[in-house]
């Protein structure tokens, strides 16, 4: 059971946001979002083609689009040094 556009959406921005406080990454608010609705597509695109199933609904896309924002906002920070 998926989540609709809107949801993933949100959840993403929220799993940048996060992804950004832990990581300590200062790109501003909006590019920690936009990288967490990213990462999230990403990360959950990579795991169902490894067979990874992290959990279903919300805490899924969550624990999906942190994963996957913590890895692009440290390639990011990588590619900006």
């Amino acid at each position: 059971m998926g989540v609709g556009w809107l949801a993933a959406i949100i959840i993403g921005g929220l799993a940048g946001w996060l992804a950004g406080k832990l990581m300590d990454v200062r790109f501003g608010i909006f590019m920690n979002i936009v990288i967490g609705i990213v990462g999230a597509v990403l990360a959950n695109a990579i795991f169902t083609r490894a067979g990874i199933h992290v959990a279903s609904g919300w805490l899924g896309y969550l624990v999906t689009g942190f994963i996957g924002s913590c890895i692009l906002l440290f390639v990011a920070k990588l590619v900006r040094r």
